[in-house]
């Protein structure tokens, strides 16, 4: 997996102060998207044990509340085995900071059902370490800027934790 960048002290992208890794790689070419330099793949640098490390050193701060994973397309098959090696890690040395993800895809069409279908065991293990999914494409004719955390009308702030114990989407 590349990605694109990693933010140290992001507040864009989840409450409080975060750290923010923009993966590469993405297929939905959304019209309007921010960051469509990596939709390619192989844009930026190659994500490696020591970029992983650079983010987890960066977590450490008290103020740092938690990591943030967007991209391009954390959840595209091509990613979804290296980000949850990286959240597991986050998860374990940091279990009271936050994860958000943010994904075109949604929670219910897609995700839930290649949990169903494909690589059950990966999608649900990123699900279940995930604190909120930022899902839904950005669709510019929805474009809002005053949305906290998103960018169009149609995306949601799914609080996961609540979402898989209690059975049906829970937004924020």
């Amino acid at each position: 997996m590349n990605y694109a960048a990693i933010k140290k002290t992001d507040v864009a992208n989840g409450p409080g102060i975060r750290v923010s890794l923009f993966v590469s790689g993405c297929t939905h070419a959304c019209k309007g998207c921010f960051n469509r330099e990596a939709w390619d793949f192989k844009y930026g640098q190659e994500f490696t044990e020591e970029t992983e490390k650079e983010i987890l050193k960066a977590l450490a701060p008290d103020y740092i509340r938690g990591l943030s994973v967007l991209g391009g397309e954390p959840m595209e098959p091509q990613n979804r085995v290296t980000v949850l090696e990286l959240l597991r890690k986050v998860k374990a040395a940091y279990p009271t900071k936050d994860i958000w993800c943010y994904t075109g895809y949604d929670y219910e069409k897609d995700l839930l059902q290649w949990e169903r279908e494909e690589q059950t065991a990966v999608v649900t293990e990123l699900l279940g370490l995930i604190d909120v999914l930022v899902d839904g494409e950005f669709v510019e004719e929805k474009k809002n800027l005053r949305l906290a955390f998103r960018g169009s009308e149609n995306q949601r702030l799914i609080d996961m934790k609540k979402t898989r114990s209690e059975g049906r989407v829970v937004c924020r």
